[in-house]
């Protein structure tokens, strides 16, 4: 389904006829290839919405389009941050929308593509506006995460916010120290800065998913963190220790080698972990994604599929 909408931009003009095409879908299933051989046909560019592909020294934990990949094709919003510069999704919904001014001046169509379902939804239907965090307060949350687990975050938003904690993904740590950041700072429920009105936008937007069997997927998943491995992600991710404080850092990958330099586990433990980790992240993304009803869904060997799909759409 396109979905049309309207919103104050600088030149509307612009936008005449716009279509931005999201390519979305739990990691390993293919995106980016199956994005860049729909943006080559097209010829158009690419708008990452991957929160983790932005940062420049996360190359390979991240499974950042390959050298070779982005010559293909140009790209934006990969590896232009470094983990030092603090961001967030509110600043990427500000940058994508214009980034999105210069490409569709000129493309008719620009992709979107990446597993981060908050930040796609960020750039198609707008977030509401949160205050800024507290950092002295996340690191007390963090701290309370580390000593205590995640239960006790669970507990103080159940205790803080009720509604909220019904809804939230409960086993997401960065969701439940944003909320309770919010609530502590604010003296208000994070639910009551949630308005759920959908910001209206100047383009079209077309939604395709990539899906595969569980069985398909979970073995991709753990052949990829294999070729991980093989392609240096323990020395990047031994590079980064020093900063593993940093928010871009609590990841998937490179927590579960933080242990292993802790020596909490063994190598062979830490890389099991990470495909285990990596298993029920793509299952919550799926789950994200599957509530969607505007997303068409695809196998990512279907193309031919896709690109008829898009044209007779458009």
């Amino acid at each position: 389904m396109i979905n049309d909408s309207v919103d104050s931009i600088t030149n509307p003009m612009i936008f005449n006829e716009a279509i931005l095409v999201v390519v979305a879908g739990p990691t390993a299933v293919g995106k980016t290839r199956v994005t860049i051989d729909l943006a080559t046909h097209f010829q158009t560019e690419i708008l990452s919405a991957d929160s983790r592909q932005f940062f420049r020294e996360m190359k390979i934990g991240t499974a950042a389009p390959s050298g070779e990949e982005l010559l293909e094709v140009r790209h934006h919003f990969i590896g232009h941050l470094s983990i030092h510069e603090p961001y967030n999704v509110s600043r990427y919904e500000s940058d994508a929308l214009s980034k999105l001014e210069e490409l569709f001046s000129l493309h008719r169509i620009v992709f979107l593509t990446g597993g981060s379902g908050l930040y796609i939804d960020a750039l198609c239907n707008g977030i509401d506006q949160l205050p800024d965090p507290d950092p002295g307060l996340r690191k007390q949350l963090k701290n309370l995460l580390h000593e205590s687990g995640i239960s006790a975050l669970q507990e103080q938003l159940q205790s803080i916010d009720p509604a909220f904690y019904l809804t939230v993904d409960k086993s997401n740590p960065a969701r439940l120290i944003r909320a309770l950041e919010v609530s502590l700072t604010t003296g208000k429920s994070y639910s009551l800065f949630r308005t759920h009105t959908p910001k209206q936008r100047p383009f079209k937007i077309l939604k395709i998913g990539l899906h595969l069997t569980r069985e398909i997927l979970n073995q991709r998943i753990n052949d990829r963190v294999d070729q991980m491995i093989a392609r240096g992600f323990i020395e990047e991710a031994r590079e980064l220790w020093p900063f593993q404080h940093l928010n871009a850092l609590n990841t998937v990958g490179y927590k579960e080698l933080f242990d292993h330099f802790r020596e909490k586990n063994s190598l062979e433990i830490a890389i099991e972990k990470i495909k285990t980790n990596t298993r029920r992240y793509a299952k919550r993304q799926m789950t994200w994604f599957g509530k969607d009803e505007a997303i068409t869904w695809f196998s990512p060997t279907d193309i031919p599929g896709i690109i008829s799909f898009i044209s007779n759409s458009v």
